[in-house]
């Protein structure tokens, strides 16, 4: 049972080489184990917080969401990870604050297709933070889908979604919190480029995994400027 000084901050980590990054950056002095995923608490700054390894994909990302909103009662749930960027839209390695979120792989065969897709959009409140942010960051929208970006999609997804950048988990995270009225902070890197006839990442594992270091290790920079601002914004 954790006591009432629990942390008030949950940072969520979806894929499992982003996890393993933040691991051996933060070195925790114990990792626990749950059924959605392993943790730790750690210090940020002047802040405790729990670094959650809430897994890939929509399916888990939401239930650990879910758990580690029932089982901290946090004031603040954030993500950390990284994207895939849109030619033209994104440039690689900048830090995505997003604003809202959308999943572009529904499809409703039986009725309205536009009213499936945005009962499963959300709104994220970013006002709280100001408009001065951490080098390299910018607001944006995010798609989300159970799959890395497939070029044949650049064109719907600029056209129909108005998105620069996609990933499998961040809609998913912020439909949750929605329902559940947390404030949440999304936080994604942009580690590699689609264009309208490539995918630089296609079967090629490890490009992504050489960017991924540097982009974790930025958003663990810049966390405690989140942090701070929240604490502030609470007095």
């Amino acid at each position: 049972m954790d006591s009432p000084s629990s942390p008030v901050f949950t940072v969520l980590v979806s894929a499992d080489s982003e996890w393993q990054i933040v691991v051996d950056t933060i070195h925790p002095a114990q990792n626990d184990s749950s059924p959605l995923g392993d943790w730790f608490v750690s210090s940020v700054g002047t802040h405790k917080v729990v670094f959650f390894h809430s897994g890939w994909g929509k399916t888990r990302s939401a239930a650990a969401t879910q758990y580690v909103i029932d089982r901290w009662h946090p004031e603040l749930v954030i993500n950390l990870g990284t994207c895939g960027g849109l030619e033209g839209f994104a440039t690689l390695g900048e830090t995505l604050l997003v604003t809202n979120t959308v999943m572009y792989d529904i499809y409703e065969r039986m009725g309205d297709s536009q009213h499936a897709i945005d009962f499963y959009r959300a709104e994220l409140d970013t006002d709280w933070i100001g408009i001065d942010l951490p080098e390299n960051t910018r607001r944006a929208p995010l798609a989300s889908a159970d799959q890395d970006i497939d070029f044949h999609n650049f064109h719907v997804l600029i056209e129909d979604f108005a998105v620069p950048a996609a990933d499998w988990e961040s809609a998913s995270i912020a439909w949750v919190l929605n329902a559940n009225k947390i404030k949440g902070l999304i936080l994604r890197g942009v580690s590699d480029i689609i264009t309208p006839t490539v995918s630089e990442t296609d079967n090629s594992h490890n490009l992504w995994r050489s960017r991924v270091e540097l982009i974790m290790q930025k958003l663990l920079y810049d966390l405690p400027f989140y942090l701070d601002k929240h604490q502030a914004f609470k007095l």
